[in-house]
C-alpha cells in the first residue's frame, strides 16, 4: 500500500479502518443576504464567478493559497455547517451529500451566478461533481478525490458502505464512539469545533456514494487535479486508478501533482494555482 494512498485513506473513514483526516481552517459568518441551515458563504473579490468547495472537516481557510493568485475572479468561499467551528444547524442528522449540494445550487441561483465554474477538494470534489451533474454550473475542477469515495480505499459503496454505516453508528450512538472522535478532532489542527455526528454524516455519505454510473451525463467541462507521490510505481498505480474511474466522462482532463499528499493546493502551491488559472481562463 502506497504512502499516498495511505495518505488519501486517513481522511475517510477514521478510528479503527484508520480512514479519517481533518484538514485546517477556521470558522466563517455566513453573508447577510443569504441564510441557509446547511452552509455558510463568504465572498471575496469582483468579477467572474468561482465556487470553492473545502473538504471533510475543512473551512475556506484550505483555499488561503488560492485566493490571491485569482485576479479579476469572484470567490464564492463555501462551507458546510458542522466543519471547522461552524454550528451544525440541521446537518447532525440524515442524508448530508445531496442536501449540501442542493443549498449550493439555491445559493448560486438566488446570487444570480451565470454558470460559475465550481471548483472542490476531497469531499468538496464530491459535491462538485453533483453541481456539475445537476446542471447550472460552467465547469467543474476535482482535487484528489475519485467518484466514488470508497474507492478512495480500494472498495465499493456496498462493501465500504456498510462499515461507513456501522461506524456512524458507533460515532454517533455510543459514548466511547463519540468521546474517540471528539479527540481526534481536538488534537487535529484546525478541526477543532467540528461536530462529530456531522462526520460521521459525511462519511457515511461519501462511502455509500459511486458517482461513476452517472458521469458520462455531465455535459460540463471537468478536470481532475490528483496527487502522486514521488514513487515513479506508486505514482503509475494512482494514475491508473484516476483514469479508470473517471473514464466515462468524455474530455475529462487529469493532471497529477507532486510529490504532494492530499492537501494538493498547499504541498503545490506554485502549480496548483497555475493550473487552476488555466482551468479558469474560458469564462
Amino acid at each position: 500500500m502506497n504512502d499516498i494512498m495511505m495518505d488519501r485513506r486517513q481522511w475517510l473513514l477514521g478510528a479503527g479502518a484508520g480512514m479519517l483526516v481533518l484538514h485546517s481552517t477556521g470558522a466563517v459568518a455566513a453573508e447577510p443576504a443569504f441564510a441557509s441551515q446547511r452552509i455558510a458563504v463568504t465572498v471575496r473579490g469582483q468579477g467572474k464567478d468561482v465556487l470553492l468547495i473545502p473538504g471533510l472537516a475543512s473551512g475556506p481557510g484550505v483555499w488561503n493559497g488560492v485566493v490571491g493568485s485569482l485576479p479579476g475572479r469572484r470567490l464564492h468561499l463555501i462551507q458546510v455547517r458542522g466543519f471547522a467551528g461552524l454550528p451544525p444547524g440541521i446537518n447532525r442528522s440524515g442524508p448530508l451529500l445531496q442536501p449540501v449540494a442542493d443549498e449550493i445550487a439555491r445559493y448560486a441561483a438566488l446570487s444570480g451566478l451565470k454558470l460559475p465554474a465550481v471548483v472542490g477538494h476531497s469531499m468538496g470534489g464530491m459535491l462538485a461533481m453533483i453541481l456539475g451533474l445537476k446542471g447550472g454550473v460552467g465547469r467543474v475542477m476535482v482535487v484528489d478525490m475519485l467518484p466514488a469515495g470508497a474507492a478512495m480505499l480500494g472498495g465499493t459503496a456496498g462493501g465500504m458502505g456498510y462499515l461507513a454505516d456501522q461506524l456512524s453508528l458507533y460515532f454517533t450512538q455510543t459514548s466511547a464512539g463519540r468521546r474517540y472522535l471528539a479527540d481526534i478532532v481536538a488534537r487535529t489542527p484546525g478541526a477543532q469545533g467540528s461536530d462529530p455526528d456531522v462526520i460521521a454524516n459525511a462519511l457515511r455519505d461519501l462511502a455509500n456514494t459511486d458517482l461513476g454510473p452517472q458521469l458520462p451525463r455531465m455535459t460540463v467541462p471537468l478536470e481532475v487535479v490528483y496527487a502522486v507521490g514521488a514513487d515513479q510505481g506508486q505514482a503509475v498505480e494512482i494514475t491508473r486508478r484516476f483514469r479508470a474511474a473517471y473514464a466515462g466522462k468524455k474530455g475529462a482532463t487529469l493532471l497529477p501533482l507532486g510529490p504532494s499528499g492530499h492537501l494538493v493546493m498547499a504541498d503545490q502551491r506554485d502549480r496548483f494555482n497555475a493550473a487552476l488559472r488555466k482551468f479558469l481562463e474560458p469564462i
